[in-house]
């Protein structure tokens, strides 16, 4: 029996990671998205004060993620900075730890909404998509596309398991798309039944929740949407 974390994605066995990264084995490759550097530096110059501690938290997770998985290549699917001066923000530290990362592998920021033009000091290659072989990586989806895998809508799901209705981060796919879930610190998340999802998914798709321990899988038949955004 295939493990909740095993994906097959247009016929490409992958592993969707608790931690919120996604792993393809044979290439060594490991994808994540929507970090979102520096969201809570921004939020301060607006006057909306939050702990400063996003980026080194969501950095810490990361060098941990490569540390263990040793992969040969690391693919960002966009709004890896919180906007176009996020990279000014960043403290010495922590974009001494942004290059560290980068160095001796093939690191590839793509280009998102937030982050048109990610910071090229810091290390790493810029794209707007990249292929390889049946899968193409890009930040926002797009309808109608095969093999795609996105990040950008920060998917969360709702179940309702023994009564009590849980919401978490999720992976949304039908096997032959996947939307990552965010790996920041401070990002939200969208409901995988609201409207904005449903030419991209459809009626029936899996999720896999990220849980403390593991992923559970559900089919979109056994989700709730979120009582404030009712599709």
């Amino acid at each position: 029996m295939i493990s909740p974390e095993n994906l097959i994605l247009n016929g490409v066995p992958l592993v969707a990671d608790l931690s919120g990264a996604l792993l393809w084995p044979e290439k060594r490759l490991m994808v994540v998205a929507d970090l979102h550097l520096e969201k809570g530096s921004a939020f301060a110059q607006r006057g909306q004060l939050l702990p400063p501690y996003d980026t080194g938290a969501t950095l810490a997770r990361l060098e941990a993620l490569v540390e263990s998985r040793r992969p040969e290549t690391v693919i960002c699917l966009g709004d890896s900075f919180h906007d176009r001066r996020a990279a000014e923000r960043l403290s010495r530290p922590d974009a001494e730890r942004i290059a560290r990362l980068t160095a001796g592998r093939d690191w590839i920021w793509i280009t998102g909404n937030h982050d048109p033009e990610p910071p090229a000091h810091l290390g790493g290659r810029i794209e707007d998509t990249v292929v390889l072989g049946p899968l193409c990586f890009r930040h926002e989806a797009t309808v109608g596309a095969g093999g795609e895998v996105s990040g950008h809508y920060h998917p969360v799901a709702a179940v309702r398991v023994r009564g009590r209705r849980v919401r978490a981060r999720c992976f949304a796919g039908d096997g032959r798309r996947l939307i990552m879930p965010s790996f920041g610190a401070y990002t939200g998340g969208l409901n995988v039944l609201d409207r904005a999802l449903a030419p991209l998914l459809g009626r029936r798709f899996q999720v896999h929740m990220m849980g403390r321990e593991r992923l559970f899988e559900f089919p979109s038949a056994r989700l709730e949407p979120d009582l404030e955004r009712v599709s």
